[in-house]
């Protein structure tokens, strides 16, 4: 009699146990789930790298478009005469030096 009332113990304690299995294979594999995520998070993958890349060379370029067009305009002046204006070209194009990866090349 001890030993059928153990065994109809043990089969009605199976399905409440089955949220303990799970309870316990959420618990072991947290760290790894963690560990996981934490390595997402402070790791950049290679799009991720490659559009930060593109948003750097967009804004270089942008930059060197506007002190180009302002080294033309100060050249014009000082083409035409206004002496600040050869000064001011000067120095954009030391800035454009500055920027640009190879040498430049005014238009």
């Amino acid at each position: 009699m001890m030993n059928r009332s153990a065994l109809l113990l043990a089969i009605a304690a199976v399905p409440m146990l089955s949220g303990c299995v799970r309870t316990v294979a959420s618990v072991v594999t947290a760290p790894v789930r963690v560990a996981g995520k934490a390595v997402d998070w402070t790791t950049t993958s290679q799009s991720e790298s490659d559009e930060k890349r593109g948003r750097q060379l967009r804004k270089q370029e942008e930059e060197r478009g506007k002190l180009d067009r302002q080294y033309q305009k100060h050249l014009r002046e000082c083409r035409a005469g206004t002496e600040s204006s050869c000064a001011k070209a000067r120095d954009d194009y030391s800035d454009i030096q500055a920027i640009s990866p190879g040498a430049y090349q005014p238009r």
